[in-house]
């Protein structure tokens, strides 16, 4: 039975679940960082406060220590509210969307043995052009690189590279084998729900852009398709 509509949109919500899912990590630690450093901040103060002579610069210190990071703590919650799709935004920048997505996924990679890379062409420029829908690009960049960490099994590296004016490539290189890579690969547990190709096109279809794959690359483009 051929699927749906709506059954290829809730194929393409499962990936995009899949995918925050696996972004977590890497967003907790950035509201957790934060409370951490309140929370010494505290004590510090109470100590302070509680000795016989107030040092009153120390304190202020604190306070402004506290305050900052209870700005970066807010900034980081809102920023949850990037990942929906109905959020209207002011759209990114090639390598900014590109930066946003290596430093959500490089930790988790590099457990599992697989470096992230990007090619030079990526570096920011004043003049990049903004690409509207960021949410939307966050989710298909985040799902090929997840297809090729997913797919391609002796995948080492992982390289980001521009490709046009207005598309990107990644591309699997296998890895150099050695001893400790072959420790690190036997003990890497298989994921339950992987991004194949069916799941990546599902979401680049529901998404309205184009990707074109195969076994080791995939090519996105951020313009949506007319």
């Amino acid at each position: 039975m051929k699927s749906s509509p709506s059954a290829r949109s809730w194929i393409a919500a499962g990936v995009r679940h899949e995918l925050l899912t696996r972004a977590l990590p890497s967003l907790r630690h950035d509201m957790a960082a934060p409370v951490s450093v309140i929370r010494m901040a505290l004590l510090m103060l109470k100590r302070q406060i509680s000795a016989p002579a107030i040092d009153t610069a120390a304190c202020e210190e604190r306070v402004g220590l506290i305050d900052s990071q209870v700005s970066e703590l807010v900034d980081a919650i809102r920023s949850l509210r990037d990942w929906e799709l109905a959020t209207v935004d002011d759209g990114v920048t090639r390598s900014a969307l590109v930066a946003q997505c290596v430093t959500l996924m490089r930790a988790a990679f590099d457990l599992h043995g697989v470096a992230l890379e990007k090619d030079d062409s990526l570096n920011p420029s004043d003049d990049e052009q903004r690409w509207p829908a960021a949410a939307a690009l966050r989710y298909l960049l985040l799902g090929a690189m997840g297809y090729l960490h997913d797919a391609a099994e002796e995948a080492g590296t992982i390289r980001i590279e521009a490709d046009g004016a207005n598309a990107l490539r990644l591309v699997a290189l296998p890895r150099e084998q050695d001893a400790s890579e072959a420790i690190l690969d036997a003990h890497r547990a298989p994921r339950a729900l992987a991004i194949d190709a069916v799941a990546l096109q599902n979401l680049a279809e529901d998404l309205g852009y184009a990707v074109a794959l195969d076994a080791a690359s995939v090519r996105l483009v951020l313009a949506t398709r007319n």
